[in-house]
């Protein structure tokens, strides 16, 4: 199938030129604010003012930068929600178009995002563009600028992306792009005043789900002003998915906006003011589409395309209050908890405060919530029709996501990310325990006896998607049992004796990225040993086990170095943090590596018990069929034989 621009159906010819005219609308806006707040924004932070040109530029280059990744990030989202692949996996002419669309926004969001590096090192050097230009010096001022130094994982992310789109068609070539491209999203607003000052631990996950609920409703409002949906069922699958994604960034907003406001009145600073404005739109826009879709009506292109151009003054909105300090930073003095953890921990660690002290994570806690009630739903709907699913997969399944929600809510979190033992304790069970009962659970498995399959001329669902991946050459790859079983083993030494946990566990994102990091390759290690959805070519049941005892020995050995190492990991932190019922950091260390060497041996236990119980009921299977053979009369070994002289018979003719 050849695709072209031409084939891509009739364009609204409006949206383009007023699409323009709102950013440069909307862009002036953020001039006339930068210009007219530059040097108090300076003064009132204490910082050195590097000039009115270099600090408009962080404005205008922020908003820009911000819009084309939430464009390109939304553009990936729509295809993959709505594309109809070939035979050959390539997207349709629908989707082509915001393919293009994709290809165009990420290189601008290079360019841009490039750019946003020497400017922001400027800002945080105090001084002007050309000036940091001339003496040199960038490296000095990115290394003292998180912001500058995020600024450079989005420009790499970038170029990824727009490399990456110009080079594949393929449905399953941008489900892997969206994987960078979430990242480069994020890359900005969590090192800006997310993650700074109390509470940065809820802010910085808050603002992870809120960029990626804007970027997705704003690349539906563009695709759906742009092309006309072949079908109703696919229109109506658009507008649920700009509503989900309108609602999580009205929920995660108000969060925000409280947190970054506490202390203050909202319409006494312009941050306050201008974050009443930007939530206000973004609610009507999200009960204007909830409304249409109760009242059985589709979104129109035309208010499709008013809620684009509405959302490009939302961004813009979003850019000025991320570039400024937020009230809460002005009115509040930190203490090197507040800096570092982003709270206050009650007392030394115990039973009691462990389970107690609750810092509720919206990013994986929520996580955690939508898996257990989708679960749930899901036995729900296969009950109703009169299957059965085993007991033991939800009872797994269910333990499963509680745990997970435990580990990232409760104080186990909390004093993990002070704390070198107990985050080991909530690594353990994120990478060994947690990943084993929801393989157990066979999600897959549940979901492709639930949802429905597309039939005819439908557009394909949430039931092809996931066969797609679960059968893509990348999950395949991935799930080999020796590519898993080295990300597994290798990653525990690639996080923990590299410069990379000294970054890690200095910011929540950090803890975050670690967090998602060790339950996808734990996931992976043990779906190939005991794993009951359809997906990798598994091993025999002694290879099964021989792989799974043959990480012990690493386990053993990364546990005795962290218990004999001089040098403590992450102690430039710790030492910040210096928490005063730890009188030794080496002490702590060696605690979390005595708990990596012995708690490895639990999941062990569950995970023999379990391959043992499926060894035996694959035995008993091939018994009754034996038996049901010998009933009927057949015999395996004779029609074996008889079959093998046929073929010798054959072979001599």
């Amino acid at each position: 199938m050849s695709i072209t621009a031409s084939s891509t159906g009739s364009r609204s010819h409006w949206f383009a030129p007023a699409f323009g005219f709102a950013v440069v609308t909307v862009g002036a806006l953020v001039t006339a604010y930068s210009l007219a707040t530059a040097r108090a924004r300076f003064d009132v932070s204490g910082l050195p003012f590097p000039g009115t040109a270099t600090s408009t530029a962080e404005f205008i280059g922020y908003f820009a930068a911000t819009l084309a990744g939430a464009s390109a990030v939304g553009s990936l989202v729509y295809i993959i929600a709505t594309a109809a692949p070939d035979d050959q996996s390539r997207i349709d002419a629908s989707a082509y178009r915001m393919h293009l669309w994709l290809e165009r926004s990420a290189i601008i969001w290079f360019c841009l995002s490039t750019g946003m590096i020497v400017v922001d090192a400027a800002n945080a050097a105090g001084v002007s563009v050309s000036e940091l230009i001339v003496k040199g010096g960038i490296g000095d001022a990115l290394g003292a600028s998180e912001s500058g130094r995020g600024w450079c994982v989005v420009a790499l992310v970038a170029l990824v992306v727009a490399i990456g789109s110009r080079f594949t068609v393929r449905w399953m070539g941008h489900v892997l792009l969206l994987i960078p491209a979430l990242i480069g999203l994020v890359g900005a607003p969590v090192t800006g005043n997310s993650g700074e000052g109390p509470d940065h631990d809820f802010a910085t996950s808050a603002v992870i789900v809120f960029a990626v609920a804007i970027a997705i409703l704003f690349g539906v409002k563009i695709a759906a002003a742009v092309n006309a949906a072949p079908a109703e069922a696919l229109r109506r699958r658009i507008q649920l998915l700009s509503v989900a994604a309108g609602a999580a960034a009205v929920l995660y907003g108000l969060g925000l906006t409280t947190l970054m406001t506490t202390g203050t009145s909202l319409i006494a600073t312009g941050y306050g003011r201008i974050a009443l404005v930007v939530m206000g739109v973004l609610t009507a826009i999200v009960l204007s589409d909830a409304f249409l879709m109760l009242t059985g009506r589709l979104l129109s292109r035309s208010l499709a395309a008013a809620g684009a151009l509405a959302l490009v003054g939302v961004i813009g909105g979003l850019s000025v209050m991320a570039v400024q300090p937020a009230p809460r930073f002005l009115v509040e003095k930190f203490t090197s908890w507040d800096v570092f953890l982003g709270y206050e921990l009650p007392g030394p660690p115990s039973a009691v405060n462990l389970l107690t002290y609750w810092r509720f994570d919206p990013l994986f806690g929520v996580a955690a919530v939508v898996m257990l009630v989708a679960y749930v739903i899901g036995i729900t709907r296969l009950r109703r029709r009169g299957d059965s699913w085993p007991m033991g997969r939800t009872v797994a399944w269910v333990i499963g996501s509680l745990t997970l929600l435990l580990a990232t809510s409760s104080g186990l979190r909390a004093y993990g990310s002070a704390m070198f033992s107990i985050h080991m304790t909530e690594h353990m069970i994120l990478n060994m325990f947690i990943p084993v009962l929801l393989v157990l659970g066979a999600p897959v498995t549940l979901a492709l006896r639930v949802l429905p399959a597309a039939t005819g001329d439908q557009a394909p669902g949430a039931r092809e998607w996931i066969q797609w991946f679960v059968h893509s050459p990348v999950t395949k790859f991935l799930s080999h049992p020796v590519v898993a079983f080295v990300l597994f083993v290798g990653s525990l030494y690639l996080v923990y004796f590299t410069p990379l946990f000294d970054t890690f566990v200095r910011y929540h994102w950090g803890h975050e990225l670690m967090t998602l990091h060790f339950l996808l390759v734990g996931y992976l290690y043990y779906w190939g040993i005991i794993g009951i959805d359809p997906g990798p070519k598994r091993l025999p049941f002694l290879g099964r086990l021989g792989l799974l005892f043959a990480v012990m020995p690493f386990h053993a050995f990364f546990g005795i170095a962290a218990m004999t190492m001089t040098d403590v990991m992450g102690g430039t932190f710790y030492g910040h943090v210096a928490l005063p019922w730890l009188a030794s950091l080496n002490d702590d260390q060696h605690l979390g590596g005595a708990i990596a060497w012995g708690a490895s041996e639990v999941p062990v236990v569950i995970v023999v018990i379990a391959l043992v119980s499926q060894w035996a009921r694959q035995d008993r299977r091939a018994g009754a069929r034996q038996d049901r053979h010998a009933d009927t009369g057949y015999d395996d070994d004779l029609d074996a034989y008889n079959a093998m002289l046929a073929e010798l018979a054959r072979t001599r003719k």
